[in-house]
């Protein structure tokens, strides 16, 4: 089993976060270094390393990464100018935290791209 992260720490509640959602399946939370005036990461409660690591037993939780990204959008009132969703794999893919997690940017005009 894999050494838990910090994102497995904020799932638990072992360390403080600003958590926006939580169910059997995800959890989100306020990025403690925002790039933008939204900026929410989306974790699935199980630890998953990278997107190599997916399998089938995961597409659950991994859909749900959208939905309440949409539901988030909704509700900080960015859904209709739009916002970004990120997910980054591996260092090439500019991945710091080995638990996959999904960015939810946005609140501003981001441009062709954001690096997060």
């Amino acid at each position: 089993m894999a050494e838990p992260t910090i994102f497995s720490k904020i799932i638990s509640k072992e360390i403080p976060a600003d958590i926006l959602y939580q169910d059997e399946l995800v959890t989100a939370f306020r990025d403690i270094a925002p790039r933008a005036p939204t900026h929410v990461l989306i974790v699935p409660n199980h630890q998953i390393p990278t997107i190599n690591d997916v399998t089938q037993s995961d597409e659950l939780a991994l859909g749900r990464l959208f939905t309440v990204a949409a539901k988030l959008a909704q509700q900080f009132g960015i859904a209709e100018d739009g916002y970004r969703l990120i997910v980054n794999c591996n260092s090439h893919g500019g991945q710091e935290v080995y638990h996959i997690h999904m960015h939810l940017v946005g609140g501003q005009p981001l441009g062709p791209m954001i690096s997060v």
